[in-house]
């Protein structure tokens, strides 16, 4: 079993490591912009169907007031029919321009989701190990997943409607301005006392929004959790438990939720009041202006359709501004993860391995805790060093340190004393793609991908061609069993490899570390969910793989490692012995005492 220490899981709604959090209001908003400005031709085209569309819309009120005026007051016909065609022409010119202007806009907004989700999938797969020990993966998934559908469902449409409302708001004030600057003091007066509540309330609305999303993000990792782990659930018949502990997560996402929606529809409800509140006392002020012949009547009713127009783009406006407090929340969770830097990292100035590789592995007084101020050590004092083509094996009780010191040299942690050094060079200095690539590392519970059999080997060497891969599985002896499957290597194996047995997952895993075909191998434990047979087997094809090549292997079967070059034996993250099996049972420590309960006692020679 892997002996590594995890810390004990924070709470990801009040731990995130190294994140920069967003001021308040809309701020988050602004981080979608270098997404938008990447597509510079289908932004300028929405521009310039969206000033089209609007100058279109804001035309007809003008016509429809020459129309009233110079027809319907003077009553004639023709100049009414001439009006109607030109409002036909524009309305025709509008239709066109609206479309192209959603179109584009649309496009631009499912581009940007792309590339946004790209981003922080591929800056989660940077972080370090340390990253996922403190943020749950099903909480993760979550702003991956839910985070980027809000936003989906809201930076289309929403965009799109808040930039013609805004243009048809302005548009309209300027024609309302022209057609009567004396009502147009009226809205600019009412105006502000409009926008005030509206804007005060909103910053409100995102408060909530965010909180509903936490939310949501605490439901998902429960299900992700719990749904990965049914077999212990019913094993330990905790169904019923986990379904009330569900709920419970469920009514408190329910209740945010009902929370964020009363107060939007409190948003849009006073909006509306306001909105038509104005307009009567619009209408009441310009009866007044043509009873007193300031105005014509056209240009009364030209005025009101603007004023609608513009108090209409204001309730949009006031919808928008509840979506985008929705988006800006979970636009938030998404730049926290892109904020988040990788506490391990690249170097500035790269020293690159030697080639050919030597296969060498040095641990230079190596001190390392799991917290990041080292209070509690793991490892104290590692001091050992590898040959080339020599295989050293970690014995040791769990919790000993043997895992952590395979993590430590494959740079998922870093050490806080001492130093680690491969072929000669200390792991820091070192890019991490080409440090890894050093390693070929089989877990003691293997990863198998939700794929087919082929997928999986060739995780191990992507590029690999197919004689590759099954002399590959081959040597693991998975071929055998594969050709037994109906679908052959394309037989898909299931989440996780739920399909395949024990053994069988073992063998792939395996299968996949050979066809790497690394200089050092990692083996956790590698044959330990094997039968008798099999790792009989197995164990031969191991050792005919690490022939030439550098092999760190954690055994607690110690039959297994009875031909190791050097034992190396672990107790509280301390070497407390080495030597060949020989040597220290020869000795009569703790390596002994283990030996004791596994052989007989004339197996070991006592």
């Amino acid at each position: 079993m892997t002996d590594q220490a995890v810390p004990v899981q924070a709470d990801p709604e009040k731990i995130v490591p190294n994140t920069i959090v967003p001021k308040r209001k809309l701020q988050p908003l602004r981080r979608l912009m270098p997404f938008v400005l990447r597509y510079p031709v289908r932004l300028g085209l929405t521009v310039m169907f969206l000033l089209i569309s609007a100058i279109s819309s804001l035309s007809i009120p003008a016509m429809l007031g020459g129309a009233i005026d110079e027809g319907f007051i003077e009553q004639n016909l023709e100049n009414v029919g001439r009006y109607g065609w030109l409002i036909v022409g524009i309305a025709a010119i509008m239709a066109i321009a609206s479309g192209a202007r959603f179109y584009f806009i649309s496009v631009i907004g499912e581009r940007v989701l792309a590339d946004l989700r790209q981003a922080v999938f591929v800056h989660l797969l940077q972080l370090d190990a340390r990253y996922f020990d403190t943020n749950r993966v099903g909480e993760l998934t979550s702003r991956l997943n839910g985070d980027v559908g809000v936003i989906r469902a809201a930076v289309g449409s929403s965009f799109s409607l808040a930039l013609r409302s805004i243009v048809t708001i302005v548009g309209a004030l300027i024609m309302m301005f022209l057609t009567s600057p004396v009502l147009t003091l009226a809205v600019v007066i009412i105006g502000p006392a409009l926008l005030l509540p509206v804007i005060a309330f909103s910053r409100r609305l995102r408060r909530m929004s965010r909180r509903t999303q936490d939310a949501l993000a605490d439901l998902s990792a429960m299900a992700t959790e719990m749904l990965g782990a049914t077999r212990t659930v019913k094993s330990f018949t905790q169904e019923e438990v986990q379904a009330g502990i569900y709920g419970a997560r469920s009514e408190d996402s329910y209740q945010a939720e009902i929370k964020r929606l009363g107060a939007r529809s409190m948003l849009v409800g006073m909006v509306i009041f306001l909105g038509t509140s104005a307009i009567v006392f619009l209408v009441w002020w310009g009866a007044r202006a043509v009873f007193e012949g300031t105005v014509t009547a056209g240009q009364l009713a030209q005025f009101l359709i603007y004023a609608l127009m513009a108090s209409g783009a204001l309730t949009n406006v006031s919808e928008v501004l509840g979506m985008l407090q929705t988006i800006a929340g979970s636009t938030e969770r998404l730049t926290e993860i892109l904020d988040t830097e990788a506490s391990i990292k690249d170097p500035a100035n790269p020293v690159a391995l030697p080639r050919p590789p030597l296969g060498t592995v040095t641990f230079d007084h190596v001190y390392f805790g799991y917290d990041t101020g080292g209070a509690e050590r793991v490892l104290t004092d590692m001091n050992f060093s590898v040959a080339s083509g020599e295989t050293v094996a970690l014995v040791g009780a769990s919790g000993s340190g043997k895992s952590t010191t395979l993590s430590l040299l494959q740079r998922f942690y870093d050490v806080t004393g001492g130093s680690i050094k491969v072929d000669g060079v200390d792991i820091r200095q070192v890019r991490l793609q080409d440090l890894r690539q050093r390693f070929a590392y089989v877990e003691q519970e293997p990863t198998i991908f939700a794929g087919t059999i082929a997928e999986n080997i060739l995780f191990g060497k992507p590029g690999a061609s197919t004689a590759e891969m099954e002399a590959a599985a081959k040597a693991a002896l998975v071929h055998d069993f594969v050709l037994e499957l109906p679908q052959g290597y394309d037989t898909l194996v299931g989440e996780r490899g739920v399909m395949l047995s024990g053994g069988q997952k073992q063998r792939l895993a395996i299968a996949r570390a050979i066809l790497k075909n690394a200089p050092i191998l990692l083996l956790d434990e590698a044959t330990s969910a094997l039968d008798a047979q099999s790792e009989q087997l197995v164990q031969q094809a191991l050792e005919h793989l690490m022939q030439g090549r550098t092999t760190l292997v954690i055994a607690h079967r110690l039959a297994t490692i009875r031909d190791a070059d050097k034992i190396l034996v672990l107790d509280a993250g301390r070497i407390i012995d080495q030597g060949t099996h020989d040597q220290l049972v020869a000795k009569g420590g703790r390596y002994a005492e283990l030996a004791r309960l596994q052989f007989r006692l004339d197996d070991i020679g006592v």
